[in-house]
C-alpha cells in the first residue's frame, strides 16, 4: 500500500485516532443515494428527519418539480439555476477546463477572476452543455421480460440492447426528448431518464484561484476548507425557449423551476439534501474486487502521479506560461490522486474489508441453506475470477499511468490517425488539408515538450521495475540505450515530429502519399503503437472477459443480497443519474473526536494568507475588504460564514450539487468530501463521511463585494427564515 510522502507521517496516527471515533455513529446520518421519482417511499423518513417540502415538489413529472433546476453540467458535475433567467451556480473546479480553454496570458482569468456586467460581457463556452432531466421511469417490465437470470453473456447482452433501443426510440418519439435507459442494482432494473439539452452556455462570474482555488492540493479533499469554490453561467435557448446552438439571436433560458436562495444560514443538526449526478459508487461488491482497487489500482495510480505531479509543480511555479498550459490537467489529475490517498485510509482504518468479508460469510450460509441455486456459487467464482486477472490488471494500470502517463506517447495516436488518412484514396491536396486538421493544435496549447521529457524520464522506470513482461520494442530500446532512460529521452524528443506543433504543420504542409515512412520512423508512433498493441492482443482480452463473468455474478449477487435482506433499505449505486440524499449539518474534527466544527469563515482563510505560496495567496482586494470590514448585509458575527459539513451521502459527479434546507431553499454548494470519507464510494460511514459546501452568504459576499457583480443578485430570489 503506497501512501504519499506528503500525507505518510499522519497516516497512522490518524488510523488510531479513528479507529476510537467509529463509535460515535450517528443515528441521524442517512446513507442512500435515491432516485428522484421514488421519493414517495422515502417520505416518511424525509419527515423524520426534517424535511418540509412536500415531496411532489421535489420531484414531478409535470414541469413544477425542482427536478426541473438542477443540471448536469457538462459530462460530469451538477449545477442549478438560481434564476428565472437561466442563471447556474456550480463548483469552480467545475468550469476550470471550460474557462482554461477561454485563457490566455493576456485575459488570465485564474489570476485575475471574470465577471460579466451585462448580459452584453458574457461569452460563449464552446462545446459545453448542460442538461435538465425531465423524467424518470421504471422500464424494467420492457427490458427483461421473459429472460431468465442465469442467461449471461453475449446473448444476453444483446437481447438487452436491442430492447433498451426500441424502448428509448418509442419514448423519444413520444416525448420529443432525449431518452437514455441505464442500468440500476447490477442490472436487475432499468429506468429511462427524459432529458433537454442545452448547448449555449456562457460564462458570467468566476473567482481568481485566490478565492475559487484557495488552498489547492494541500487542502483538497481536507477538512476545514477555506475554498470560495464557486463559478457562474447562464444557459441560453433559442425559439421557443428550446435548445439551439450558438447564436447571438439566442435568449436567456426562462424558467419558473430555479431555487429560492435562503440567506438565514444554518446550525449544527440542521436539515439538508444534495440534489444532483453522483458519478460512481460501489457499495455492494464482493471482497474480491475491493481488494484489486485497495491493493492493486489505488497504490499504483497514487505511486505514479506522486512522480508526474510532482515534476509539473516544480516546473509550473517557474513559468506563468507553463501554468495557464498545465493547471486544469493538473487539478484534474491531483484531484483523484489525493481522494485514492484518503480511500486507502479510510478502507484500512474502517476494516472495510473484514466487514463485506463477514457479509459474505454470512450471505453464502443463507444461499446454501436456502439451495438458492443461482446465487450459492456466486462468490467462489468471483473469487476465482479475481485471482486470474489481478496480474493483468497490474500490468495495464503500469501501461495507462506511466507508459500513458506521459503525454508525447499519447500523442502518438494522433500520428497513428494521420497514417491512416496515407492508406486512403486521397489527392495530395485533400491529404495535406486532412493532415493539418489532425495536427491538434488544442492539445499544442497546453503542451510543454520540455516539462513531459521529465516526466518520460520519471515514469519509464517505473513501468520497466513493475512490468512481468514488456512489449519487445520497449525491451529492445531500453537496450540500445544502455539501460538509460535520459538518453533515451533525449533522442525521442529530438526526433519526433509529435513534439511541436510547428513540425506537425510542417509535416501536413508538404505530404504526399509516399511519406508515410516518415510517420513510421517516428519514435513516438512506434512507442504508442507497440504498447498499445500489447494493451490489445494481451492485456484487454482478458480484461474484458473478466468484466463480461463479473457484470453477470455481479447482477446475481446483487439479486441475492436483495432477497436475503427484502426489508433493507437498498439503493442502486451512482451512474451519473439524478439522485436525492439527505442528512445534516454535522461538524467534524479531522484530528480526532475530542472537538467538532462545522463551519469556517473568512477570518479563518485570511489567517492562512500567505504571498510566498500560490494556493495560499489571498487576493489584494479580498483582504482589503477584509481589513475594512466591508461585509455588508453577509456579515455574522463580525465575519462572513465560508464553508460547512454535513453528513450527505455525495460521490464523485456530486459537484455543483445545489445544498438545500428543509424547505428546498439554497443554502449551498457542494464542492468536496473530507479526506477520510472518501472511501463512501465502497462504504457509507456516518462517523467520518461529510461532504463539504459552500455557503451561500460566502458566495454572493463574493459576488457583490469583491466581484462588483451586483446586479446578478438582483434577478435571484433572497428570502430568510
Amino acid at each position: 500500500m503506497f501512501i504519499s510522502p506528503e500525507i505518510r507521517p499522519n497516516f497512522f496516527k490518524k488510523a488510531l485516532l479513528f479507529s476510537s471515533f467509529f463509535i460515535f455513529a450517528s443515528s441521524w446520518a442517512k446513507e442512500g443515494l435515491w432516485i428522484p421519482a421514488t421519493l414517495k417511499d422515502r417520505e416518511n423518513d424525509l419527515k423524520v428527519c426534517g424535511c418540509q417540502i412536500p415531496i411532489e415538489k421535489l420531484y414531478n413529472t409535470d414541469g413544477t418539480g425542482l427536478n426541473n433546476a438542477v443540471v448536469l453540467f457538462g459530462s460530469g458535475c451538477t449545477a442549478e439555476v438560481i434564476s428565472p433567467r437561466g442563471l447556474l451556480l456550480t463548483n469552480h473546479h467545475c468550469g476550470y477546463g471550460t474557462v482554461q480553454g477561454l485563457s490566455s496570458v493576456k485575459n488570465d482569468y485564474f489570476a485575475n477572476g471574470f465577471w460579466a456586467k451585462n448580459n452584453a460581457q458574457e461569452i460563449p463556452c464552446p462545446g459545453l452543455s448542460v442538461t435538465f432531466i425531465r423524467k424518470m421511469e421504471n422500464v424494467t417490465d420492457k427490458v427483461l421480460y421473459y429472460l431468465p437470470d442465469t442467461l449471461q453473456g453475449k446473448t444476453r447482452d444483446s437481447i438487452i440492447a436491442l430492447r433498451v433501443a426500441e424502448v428509448e426510440q418509442s419514448y423519444k418519439k413520444a416525448s420529443g426528448m432525449d431518452a437514455t435507459i441505464k442500468p440500476y442494482y447490477a442490472g436487475n432494473q432499468y429506468w429511462v431518464t427524459l432529458t433537454e439539452t442545452y448547448k449555449d452556455v456562457r460564462l458570467v462570474g468566476f473567482p481568481p484561484d485566490g478565492i475559487g482555488k484557495f488552498g489547492g492540493d494541500t487542502d483538497n479533499w481536507s477538512w476545514p476548507r477555506h475554498t470560495g469554490d464557486f463559478s457562474m453561467f447562464r444557459v441560453y435557448a433559442g425559439k421557443n425557449n428550446k435548445p439551439a446552438p450558438y447564436s447571438k439571436q439566442n435568449r436567456p433560458y426562462r424558467t419558473k423551476q430555479f431555487f429560492p436562495i435562503n440567506t438565514s444560514g444554518y446550525k449544527e443538526g440542521d436539515f439538508t439534501m444534495v440534489y444532483g449526478f453522483p458519478g460512481t459508487t460501489m457499495e455492494y461488491i464482493s471482497s474480491y474486487q475491493l481488494k484489486q482497487y485497495y491493493e492493486i489500482s489505488d497504490p499504483i495510480r497514487i505511486e505514479t502521479r506522486t512522480v508526474k505531479l510532482g515534476i509539473w509543480k516544480k516546473n509550473m511555479e517557474t513559468s506563468r506560461d507553463l501554468y495557464i498550459k498545465y493547471t486544469s490537467k493538473y487539478a484534474g489529475i491531483a484531484n483523484g490522486w489525493k481522494k485514492w490517498q484518503g480511500e486507502v485510509l479510510g478502507l484500512s482504518t474502517n476494516n472495510v474489508m473484514g466487514k463485506k468479508q463477514a457479509h459474505e460469510n454470512d450471505y453464502q450460509q443463507w444461499a446454501s441453506d436456502n439451495a438458492a441455486k443461482p446465487y450459492a456459487g456466486v462468490l467462489l467464482q468471483m473469487e476465482a475470477a479475481a485471482n486470474a486477472v489481478n496480474s493483468k490488471l497490474r500490468t495495464d494500470e503500469y501501461i495507462k499511468e506511466a507508459v500513458l502517463g506521459v503525454e508525447l506517447i499519447q500523442q502518438g495516436a494522433t500520428l497513428d490517425k494521420m497514417l491512416q488518412c496515407f492508406r486512403s484514396k486521397l489527392t495530395d491536396s485533400q491529404l495535406q488539408d486532412t493532415l493539418k486538421i489532425l495536427c491538434n493544435a488544442g492539445f499544442y496549447k497546453n503542451y510543454d515538450a520540455e516539462n513531459d521529457k521529465q516526466v518520460f524520464k520519471a515514469l519509464m522506470p517505473l513501468y520497466f521495475e513493475n512490468s512481468e513482461d514488456v512489449p519487445s520494442y520497449y525491451a529492445a530500446k531500453y537496450k540500445a540505450y544502455n539501460r538509460n532512460f535520459g538518453t533515451w529521452a533525449e533522442e525521442l524528443y529530438r526526433r519526433s515530429i509529435a513534439t511541436g506543433l510547428d513540425k506537425m504543420e510542417a509535416f501536413a504542409a508538404t505530404a504526399h502519399k509516399e511519406d508515410t515512412v516518415t510517420i513510421l520512423k517516428d519514435p513516438a508512433w512506434k512507442l504508442y503503437t507497440t504498447v498499445t498493441e500489447y494493451r490489445t492482443k494481451r492485456i484487454l482480452p482478458a480484461l474484458a472477459r473478466y468484466s463480461s463473468k463479473m457484470a453477470t455474478l455481479n447482477r446475481l449477487y446483487m439479486k441475492g443480497q436483495m432477497e436475503q435482506r427484502p426489508n433493507f433499505p437498498f439503493y442502486p449505486d451512482a451512474n451519473l443519474t439524478l439522485r436525492l440524499t439527505y442528512g445534516h449539518v454535522k461538524g467534524i474534527d479531522p484530528e480526532g473526536p475530542a472537538k467538532y466544527s462545522y463551519q469556517t469563515t473568512l477570518d479563518e482563510a485570511i489567517a492562512k494568507d500567505n504571498p510566498e505560496i500560490a494556493e495560499f495567496k489571498v487576493p489584494q482586494k479580498l483582504k482589503e475588504l477584509y481589513e475594512k470590514k466591508d461585509y455588508g448585509r453577509w456579515a455574522v458575527n463580525g465575519t462572513v460564514p465560508l464553508a460547512f459539513v454535513a453528513d450527505n451521502h455525495t460521490s464523485g459527479g456530486n459537484s455543483g450539487s445545489p445544498v438545500l434546507n428543509a424547505k428546498g431553499q439554497l443554502i449551498g454548494t457542494n464542492f468536496d468530501r473530507v479526506w477520510e470519507g472518501t472511501m463512501s464510494d465502497f462504504n457509507f460511514d456516518p462517523s467520518v463521511c461529510r461532504n463539504i459546501s459552500l455557503d451561500i452568504r460566502y458566495t454572493l459576499f463574493i459576488i457583490q463585494k469583491f466581484g462588483g457583480a451586483g446586479w446578478l443578485l438582483n434577478e435571484m430570489k433572497l428570502v430568510k427564515n
